[in-house]
């Protein structure tokens, strides 16, 4: 597999949009890199100087954090006391007004002592009024919580962020809205708080919300979530730009972990970020009625004032990224975009697996026969389009408009159950095998190209271990022994020479987004995610 690039395509429109540059027919082409992955390497030099910082400054900085979020308590704790679900009184009284100045100027000097030394603020913030909604983009950190103490936003966070010792006081005095995982009602309530608040015509402090649901890398805008749309009423775009030499900010889902990205940040010299509040975006009506439309309209404008591209990747690709199979994904894999795909085109994974025994029957058929884009859509049962022109691109790495359709299957078994290896080797062998059910070293590189979704891979190695005998085939048997007998044969075997990225060993119960904003879209639900590694969040 791998990608071909196309010519452009234009964004869809609405009326209002057309006002903003709708006419900028700039592709929603994937990323050159994987969007939920940041590798940081260290130089020689930079490493020495982290040391020397980590010896002298890091711990003073970090004595000065803790100190000023111990002097931010107890302001934060008598103002919070009583209910946090009353309306807040019109006009603010004075003791509110003032610990708002003390509260800003403490976060700011904890920000200071941090290294984060000059925060530059562009554009001009809506009042509450004007904009009731801040959309915050790229998420990529907890250090976006800088936005947060500069505006007094209210934010949206997990239920259980209000249980943590101090910390948890100090977000209660943002009035934020709490998403409760174990409640399922929890996602509608929490869209209709949003809706109440959005349409008081200013008599609730202003929410800042982060629509990506996730953190990512910054290189692209991934599909925002609808959450912030919903209400249909203006919202201010916020940029987030972090123009460091060395990134030590980026806290994605394969990566540094919390405390290393803490720990490298104080260990900076200096640290840039750079917050853009871009014109508010007043919603048309075609908008108003459809929340999905409304924010891809919005992602664009601040894609556009961020100089990066827009990609269909979604919160959901993390839990195909990063998988807990035998075969982890490289970073540059094809099948986050075969994925993107498949969604695009309206088949869903979750109900494409039952149907894998049939695509591969008939696969097997062809007997390694290759197809064109007209047998391609026939084969799937759909009309031929650009999106299915895309997905097809991806399987004719030749060029020369065929496509062999057991790609297309392994491909898809991926998808639909990135965790289940071994259920995808044999759907594999099955269509590949002879009628004795052996497979050569060629095939096996065909099958497992196209399940990690790479261009090239050497296989050798991995096929002369499992051979043992020297016979020049093996079957399914051999290979379920010998991935039985070694767990971690492809880290060995496949990739050796890749350096392993820093996680966190731990796997958290649910997969939650991390960052600041919870994931409380309505269409979207927890039922049949499968847990997979993950940091501290």
């Amino acid at each position: 597999m791998r990608l071909r690039a196309r010519g452009p395509r234009a964004f869809p429109a609405s009326s209002a949009a057309a006002s903003v540059g709708a006419g900028d027919a700039r592709r929603r082409a994937p990323p050159g890199r994987n969007p939920f992955v940041h590798e940081l390497r260290l130089s020689a030099l930079r490493k020495a100087q982290i040391a020397f910082m980590t010896l002298t400054l890091f711990p003073i900085r970090l004595l000065l954090a803790v100190t000023m979020m111990l002097l931010a308590w107890p302001f934060t704790f008598f103002a919070t006391l009583g209910s946090s679900e009353r309306e807040p009184e019109q006009p603010p009284a004075m003791w509110r007004k003032v610990v708002d100045i003390l509260l800003k100027a403490i976060m700011r000097t904890m920000w200071f002592a941090g290294g984060f030394h000059w925060v530059v603020v562009k554009g001009q913030q809506a009042s509450p009024p004007e904009a009731a909604i801040l959309t915050l983009a790229p998420h990529s950190s907890y250090f976006d919580a800088i936005a947060v103490t500069l505006t007094m936003s209210s934010i949206v966070m997990k239920a259980e962020s209000r249980d943590i010792p101090i910390w948890g006081t100090l977000i209660k005095y943002i009035r934020p809205v709490f998403v409760s995982r174990s409640d399922q009602d929890s996602r509608r309530k929490t869209v209709e708080q949003i809706r109440r608040r959005a349409q008081s015509n200013g008599k609730w402090p202003q929410m800042m919300i982060f629509p990506e649901g996730t953190c990512t890398n910054r290189t692209c805008l991934i599909t925002f979530k609808p959450g912030a749309f919903i209400p249909g009423v203006p919202v201010q775009p916020v940029v987030l730009r972090y123009p460091n030499k060395l990134d030590t900010i980026t806290w994605t889902w394969q990566g540094p972990g919390a405390l290393k990205i803490l720990w490298l940040t104080l260990c900076q010299f200096h640290n840039r970020v750079e917050i853009e509040f871009l014109p508010v975006y007043s919603p048309s009506e075609e908008e108003k009625k459809d929340p999905a439309l409304y924010a891809s309209n919005v992602r664009r404008v601040m894609a556009e004032a961020l100089g990066i591209s827009v990609t269909d990747y979604t919160f959901e690709d993390c839990q195909l990224a990063l998988a807990e199979g035998q075969l982890r994904l490289p970073a540059d894999t094809c099948l986050l975009e075969f994925a993107r795909l498949v969604r695009a085109l309206g088949l869903k994974p979750e109900t494409l697996e039952k149907d894998l025994d049939k695509y591969s029957e008939s696969a097997r058929m062809q007997r390694g026969g290759r197809m064109g884009l007209p047998e391609f859509a026939e084969y799937l049962g759909i009309p031929v389009s650009d999106t299915l022109e895309d997905m097809f691109s991806l399987f004719d790495e030749g060029g020369d408009g065929k496509m062999d359709p057991r790609e297309y299957v392994v491909a898809l078994s991926v998808v639909c159950r990135p965790s289940q290896t071994l259920d995808t080797i044999q759907l594999a062998f099955k269509m590949y095998g002879s009628h004795d059910g052996y497979i050569h070293e060629g095939t096996l590189s065909s099958i497992l190209k196209t399940a990690l979704g790479v261009t090239e891979l050497s296989v050798t190695s991995l096929f002369r271990a499992i051979d043992q005998e020297g016979m020049g085939k093996i079957t399914f048997a051999d290979f379920c022994r010998f991935a039985e007998a070694f767990p971690n044969f492809a880290e060995e075997y496949l990739y050796p020479k890749q350096t392993h990225p820093d996680t966190c060993a731990q796997t958290p119960p649910t997969l939650t987004p991390n960052g600041f904003c919870a994931d409380f879209s309505p269409e979207n639900s927890d039922i049949g995610r499968k847990p997979f590694r993950k940091k501290l969040d």
